[in-house]
Formats: C-alpha cells, structure tokens, sequence
C-alpha cells in the first residue's frame, strides 16, 4: 500500500470508524486512540483492503483492538478489587507484623554467602530446578543441593 493509497483509505473511513468504536463505548477519547490504532495497524502489516470491503476489514480490526483493551482494563479493575480487598482484612498489628517479618528476611537474605543467596533466588525467585541452576552455574547439581541446604538452615535460624 502506498503512502498515497493511505491517505485516502484514512481519510475515507477514518471517522466511520471513530463513530464505530464511539457507538460502542461511549468515550471519545477511546474512539479516537482505537481508530488511530486501527489505521497504525493497516500501516504496518501493509494490508491492501479489497475494494468494496475496506470497511468491513477496518470495523474487524477496531473490534478487536476495542476488545482487547476492554478486557485489559477489566483485568486491571480486578487486580485493583483485589489487592485493595486484602489490604482492608489487614488489621494494623498483621501490617506491623509482616513489616517486621519482612525487615528480618531480608537481614537474614543479607547474611547469606553470594553463593548460598545466588542458589536461593534462582531457585525461589527464578524457580528454576537444581540441574538449571547447576548449569547456569556451571557447577555441580550436588553443590547447588548443598548450598541450598545451607541457606535454608541459616534462613530457618534466622527467623526462629
């Protein structure tokens, strides 16, 4: 598609679409971002619609991008409910409690040798297996057990 080609294709349906998306969601911003959107979309994938079915191809596309930011922005307003939800079971003293729970994790992460920590986290933050890290490490799978064994008793010292 020419850049000529483009611009008339944009400035033939470029509204219809707007108002498509507008009838849909009822936020004019969202129309506009979701047209520009679509017609960004044709640019790259340098689709040629077929004449005749120019709109049908934009209304599918502006469809799906409405879609998509539609059940993104569900996801998030879930994930707000959520984390707002367990934050008001929290009473004051389980805030104080974690805090302090946290401070001595991270004091007893801290007192850990590089070796033992480094072995830890891949294998709890990463979760990656012993025979992973083995080689990522480029030692043996028994050394990663033992470093592991150490920092898990340290750890349970630590916090007990």
């Amino acid at each position: 598609m020419t850049q000529e080609q483009f611009r008339i294709l944009f400035d033939a349906y470029f509204e219809d679409v707007r108002r498509f998306i507008y009838y849909r969601s009822g936020d004019t911003e969202m129309a506009t971002e979701v047209g520009q959107e679509t017609f960004l979309r044709i640019w790259d994938k340098q689709l040629t619609p077929q004449k005749g079915k120019e709109i049908a191809l934009l209304f599918k596309i502006a469809s799906n991008i409405f879609i998509s930011r539609i059940r993104k922005e569900h996801s998030a307003q879930n994930y707000r409910k959520s984390m707002v939800m367990k934050n008001e079971t929290e009473s004051p003293s389980d805030q104080l409690e974690y805090e302090e729970l946290k401070q001595q994790y991270d004091s007893a992460l801290q007192s850990l040798t590089d070796k033992q920590r480094t072995v830890f986290l891949m294998s709890r933050i990463d979760e990656l297996s012993y025979q992973e890290i083995a080689q990522r490490l480029e030692i043996s799978v028994k050394a990663v057990e033992k470093r592991m064994s150490q920092a898990l008793a340290s750890l349970r010292k630590a916090l007990l």
